[in-house]
This record gives C-alpha cells, structure tokens and sequence, in this order.
C-alpha cells in the first residue's frame, strides 16, 4: 500500500476515526477524520469508506464515537441514546450483513452491567479496536485459503474491489491473489471495471500496482470474451452477505460474470469472512438489495460531456445475486466450502 496505515485507524490522541478516502483514489491519497457518529453514517452512505469488513468496524467505531459524544448522562439514558444512534448506523446501507453483525455486537456490549458511563464508553471503544484486530486476522486466514486454490500461471478475473481497502487490511479476494503472489506464483489478473463506481478500475488497480502484481483492466462487457477464449483459469470475488444455501449477494455484475464463468466451465470462487454468513435468510431471494442515486449512472461523461440525454432516467441496484449453482466453493477464515453449501455452511460455522 502506498501508506502504513490501514483503511481505518483510531486516532487515539484526537479521539477520532480516520479513513482513507475512497472516493478519490486513484488520483489523490486522503485522509477523512470522522469526529461523530453522523460523520460515520455519511461516510459509509457515500462510500468514503465502503466494503462489507471495513463498513461494519466502521460501525463499531462509529458505536464508540457515539458513547463518547453522549458524555454528560446517567448509565440508563446512555443506552437507550446509543439504542437510537445503532438503529440510525445500520439503516446506512442495507445489504452488507457485516454492518448488523457489528452493530449487534455493540448492541450486547451495552447491555453489559456497568458501574458507570465511563465504563460503557470504554467497552465500546474497546469492542471497536478487537473487531478491527480480528478482522486482519481473519482476513489474513482467508487468503491462505483462498491462496490454496490459485496455481501458478494463473489468470484470475476479479470484479469490483476486495482488497486491504474494503477491509482494515489485506482484504478478502483480492487479499487471496496477494497471498499466492507473495509465495511466489506466478498470477495475472483481469480488473473488471465495475460499473458504475468503476471500483476494478479505480481501487483493484490501484492496489495491484502497489503489489507489483501484473494486472489489465476490462470493461465488465468484456468478461465473457475472456472467459469463453479460454484466456481466464478462475474467477474471484468477494460477498456482502451470503444466504443459508449458499446464494451469495454481491457488487451488480457478480452475477453475470457468474453465469458466463459457469458456461464456460471456469471455475468461480467467492471469498469472504463467516461474518457475511446469514443463515437467517434461507436464500438469496430475501436479501435486500440497495440502490442508490441514479446519478451515479447518469452522471458519467465522455470527452468531458453526459453519456446520457437530457432527462434520462436511470435505475442502479449496488448488488446482485448470484446463485449457489454457479458458485465453485464458497472461501471463508474457517475453511473452504464445497457444495452442497446448505448442509457444509454450518458446519464450518460451527469449527
């Protein structure tokens, strides 16, 4: 990376968060400073910072911000602010589970007995820094797995960004192709564009070139032409949340790239942390979907003009779902998983 420091870092000096702007890379490297809760929620909705690990310790960072601005009041009155200010974080953006998964974590912490608000505040600030902990652990684990399944000479084809920068360090796909490279395998990677926020171009790329991994950028319509001429030998990306079957929901586009990799015979990998596992949801079906401001269709330019016309209305789900049947193993910190995912998911679960 082109700094020390991690996606997002507590400033314990200042007692505030730190993000690595996401919005401007990859043409300036900058730090957003979150002083607030609500400095948190806006950064999540307009994806200052964004992927489903790093939006939900975000969330748990945003928990302990919030404690600490509700600093004056009774233990009782505390909880039930801090109540208020979890619901307002986790309707920030709906699809990514890890951002419940958090939020219900500091959620159990407030309901622990303490003596003091002092003590509250501590706990939450506390949780925030182990959440971010683990989640460099367990990303850590997740590439060795998924580093496992690349060979040498391999092209792989990535959609959307799911290195160091959607997580607090590494990443999760993308940290998986950086793992097989640092062993010493030979890799090469298709970016996907991935329309609209062009997050293949602008970030994947960019983490690629601090890697020194060799890497081209296609446009997402490109895929397929890749995939059928038998120039790509797997296929990677990551998940936002994944369903009891297996159904895994995921950057618009996954699930094209899906079904053009099944056709073709290639082999499709998703990759991510058990914290984006839902077993509540029995399938993909009933996952929500976010979608987002139409500008950001409608709002790209060509040679410095509209792409669209005037008055063009535009539609812009953030993810899609992708089917367990297209899907060749599901790679989590705790294992690889083969199908059937509905009976093996659990189980790895449960390790």
């Amino acid at each position: 990376m082109q700094s020390d420091m991690r996606t997002l870092e507590w400033d314990e000096k200042e007692g505030e968060l730190r993000l690595i702007d996401q919005r401007l890379l990859p043409g300036r490297f900058e730090i957003v400073t979150c002083a607030s809760v609500t400095d948190v929620i806006e950064a999540i909705r307009n994806m200052t910072v964004r992927g489903a690990p790093a939006i939900g310790v975000a969330a748990a960072y945003g928990m302990a911000l919030a404690a600490r601005q509700l600093s004056f009041l009774d233990v009782s009155t505390m909880r039930a602010e801090l109540y208020q200010m979890a619901d307002k974080l986790q309707a920030a953006r709906p699809t990514a589970v890890n951002l419940s998964w958090a939020i219900q974590r500091a959620r159990e912490a407030i309901d622990q007995p303490v003596s003091s608000t002092e003590e509250l505040r501590e706990k939450l600030l506390s949780l925030a820094h182990a959440m971010a902990e683990e989640d460099v652990q367990v990303n850590l684990r997740l590439a060795q797995y998924g580093a496992s399944l690349i060979e040498d000479g391999d092209t792989i084809l990535h959609h959307c960004n799911t290195g160091a920068l959607a997580t607090v360090d590494w990443g999760t796909a993308l940290g998986a192709i950086r793992m097989a490279h640092e062993q010493g395998k030979r890799v090469h990677v298709l970016v996907d564009e991935t329309r609209p926020r062009l997050q293949g171009a602008r970030l994947t790329a960019w983490e690629l070139q601090q890697y020194g991994i060799p890497f081209e950028i296609i446009s997402d319509g490109a895929a397929g032409y890749f995939l059928r001429s038998g120039q790509v030998q797997k296929v990677f990306f990551g998940a936002d949340r994944v369903a009891a079957n297996g159904d895994v929901a995921n950057k618009i586009g996954t699930y094209m790239l899906a079904l053009a990799a099944h056709i073709n015979d290639v082999p499709v990998y998703s990759v991510f942390p058990t914290s984006s596992v839902d077993l509540s949801l029995q399938n993909g079906d009933l996952i929500p979907i976010e979608e987002r401001d139409e500008e950001e269709v409608l709002g790209i330019q060509v040679q410095g003009q509209p792409a669209t016309p005037a008055g063009a209305r535009a539609r812009n789900p953030a993810f899609d779902v992708t089917p367990h049947t297209l899907i060749t193993a599901l790679v989590t910190e705790k294992g690889i998983v083969y199908p059937p995912f509905r009976q093996h998911l659990p189980e790895v679960l449960q390790r």
